[in-house]
């Protein structure tokens, strides 16, 4: 199985599995993410959640197998199972850990951002990759880093495409905990437990304040997304960025 869940303790373990491709999302994937979001959400046995992924890499965005051969109606239902994937992710009222390491980019990110707590080990580092390929983030990216780093620091990131590294992402308060690579399992779920024996309904109506407090709302956003990235998907440039990522060159984008 391609994505694992499993309930130990109270946790509802999310677990990607396809380590052989740094995680890197297939349309599969997706549709299991959606789903076990909203299992763990509405079992009254789960009082927290746990994503992590098996592997070296937490998830180096999605997969690239059909890229370049987008029609407007398939470019449609990929992000609608993007959304769904954010939507059920964001909309847990249970605290959500995420435990990252290796590569976290594209998609990949934007899930990580969507949980409450990130727990990373020194070997993570995290990008905006989508700027390679001629597309605009998606995810629900630039809702997330705006709201956890201002609009300057956010544009600059997604406009650089840059790595940082996951003491840099402390620095910026883009990951709670930085720890051992070998400890990561471990420490993220200790911490899940912990909040698992806390009082999780409070928990769950504290989340809907936190969200009550950005405008637009995040399902406002991601309709908006969903325009901007069908427009994105339908470029030359989005063709030269596919390209040169098989090809592993430079791009050459010509803005059109």
């Amino acid at each position: 199985m391609i994505v694992l869940y499993e309930v130990q303790n109270n946790v509802a373990k999310i677990t990607l599995n396809r380590p052989e491709l740094l995680n890197a999302l297939t349309i599969e994937m997706r549709e299991l993410l959606g789903t076990y979001f909203e299992q763990a959400a509405r079992d009254p046995a789960v009082r927290c959640v746990l994503l992590q992924a098996n592997g070296p890499s937490f998830c180096a965005s999605g997969d690239v197998n059909n890229m370049g051969e987008f029609t407007p109606a398939s470019s449609q239902e990929l992000l609608k199972l993007a959304h769904r994937v954010i939507r059920n992710l964001a909309n847990i009222e249970k605290p959500v850990i995420a435990s990252v390491r290796g590569a976290v980019a594209g998609i990949g990110w934007s899930m990580v951002m969507a949980c409450d707590m990130i727990v990373a080990s020194e070997t993570a580092y995290f990008s905006q990759v989508f700027k390679n390929i001629g597309l605009v983030p998606d995810g629900g990216a630039i809702y997330f880093l705006t709201q956890y780093l201002g609009v300057l620091k956010a544009k600059e990131l997604v406009m650089s495409g840059k790595r940082i590294t996951s003491m840099e992402a402390k620095e910026l308060q883009l990951v709670n905990q930085v720890v051992k690579d070998d400890e990561l399992e471990s420490i993220s779920f200790e911490k899940a437990v912990e909040l698992a024996g806390g009082p999780t309904f409070a928990f769950g109506v504290t989340k809907k304040m936190f969200k009550s407090l950005n405008q637009p709302s995040l399902e406002n956003f991601l309709d908006s997304e969903a325009w901007s990235q069908g427009l994105a998907l339908l470029t030359e440039d989005h063709k030269e960025g596919f390209k040169a990522f098989l090809e592993k060159r430079k791009p050459e984008f010509k803005g059109k």
